[in-house]
C-alpha cells in the first residue's frame, strides 16, 4: 500500500492574493450570468471591470466601449445621477450599498427590478481606491417553499391595498405567522424585504398611471399610498432614479 502523502500547508487568502495572475478572475465568471450586473469603478467613478450582461445593457457592442467611462457617460442623465451619487456615499466611506431596490431602464426592453449592492474597495495601506459592485435581477418567486401560499396572502393583500397604510400586524394575522416570519419568508421567496415588496408594488402601479399624461401626479401620489407629492417623488427618485415626471417623459418619448 503506498505512503500517504501528508497533507500541504494550507493556502491563506493573502497568499492566494499574492500567487493568483488575474484577480479580476471573477470577470469571466460573471460574464455567464445574464441577470446579474457586475462591475469595478476607480475613484473618479470610471469604469475599470464590466461583464458582458452590463455591455449588453448599455445599448454598446464591446466592454472597450465601456471601460474608462463614467455612469453620465453611459446612461441618461436621469438615471446617471443617481448612480454617480452612490457611488459617491460608497467612495467616501460613509457606508457601503446593500440590498437597494432598483428600478433600471433598459435599451429597447420594459423596465427592471433589481437589487444593487455596491463596497468601496482598499489599497494595503486602508484607503479608498475604488469601487465594486453588482445588480441582480429579481428572480421569479419560489412556488416551491412550504409556506409560498400563506406568504402570496399577505402579497394578495399588499396589491390590494397599497393605496393605504400597510401595517405588519395585518400580513401577521393573514398569514398566521409572527413578523419575524414574515420578514424571513420574504426574503427567502421574494429575495425583498416585506418593505421592499410594498414599495415594488406601489411604484409598480404608479408607474403605469403615469404613462396617462392626463393624470396629475399628486393624485397619483395619493392613489399609491403617499401622504404628499414630495415623498412619493422623493421614493420614486431613489428607487427609479428619476423624478415620476422625468419618468414620464421617458414613457411618452418611448410611445412615440
Amino acid at each position: 500500500m503506498p505512503a500517504l502523502l501528508d497533507d500541504p500547508e494550507p493556502m491563506t487568502r493573502d497568499h492566494l492574493a499574492s500567487q493568483i495572475k488575474n484577480v479580476f478572475f471573477t470577470e469571466a465568471l460573471f460574464d455567464a450570468m445574464p441577470d446579474v450586473v457586475f462591475f469595478v469603478k476607480d475613484r473618479e467613478g470610471r469604469y475599470i471591470v464590466v461583464n458582458q450582461t452590463l455591455v449588453d445593457r448599455s445599448g454598446v457592442k464591446y466592454k472597450q466601449a465601456l471601460l474608462g467611462s463614467t455612469a453620465a457617460e453611459v446612461f441618461p442623465s436621469s438615471l446617471a445621477v443617481s448612480y454617480e451619487a452612490q457611488d459617491q456615499l460608497v467612495l467616501s466611506g460613509e457606508t457601503e450599498l446593500r440590498d437597494q431596490l432598483e428600478l433600471h431602464l433598459y435599451p429597447d426592453r420594459d423596465p427592471g427590478w433589481c437589487l444593487t449592492q455596491k463596497i468601496a474597495l482598499f489599497d494595503k495601506k486602508n484607503n479608498i481606491i475604488g469601487l465594486t459592485g453588482i445588480s441582480r435581477d429579481l428572480a421569479m418567486p419560489d412556488q416551491r417553499h412550504p409556506v409560498y401560499h400563506r406568504i402570496a396572502a399577505a402579497v394578495r393583500h399588499l396589491h390590494s391595498h397599497y393605496g393605504e397604510a400597510i401595517h405588519m400586524a395585518d400580513l401577521a394575522q393573514i398569514t398566521a405567522l409572527s413578523v419575524a416570519q414574515i420578514e424571513r419568508y420574504f426574503q427567502k421567496i421574494f429575495s425583498l424585504t416585506p418593505r421592499q415588496m410594498i414599495i415594488k408594488i406601489r411604484l409598480d402601479a404608479a408607474s403605469s398611471m403615469l404613462a396617462d399624461p392626463a393624470k396629475n401626479i399628486t393624485d397619483i401620489a395619493a392613489a399609491c399610498g403617499y401622504q404628499d407629492h414630495s415623498a412619493f417623488s422623493r421614493v420614486f427618485k431613489s428607487t427609479v432614479g428619476m423624478t415620476p415626471s422625468e419618468y414620464r417623459l421617458v414613457l411618452l418619448n418611448k410611445a412615440d
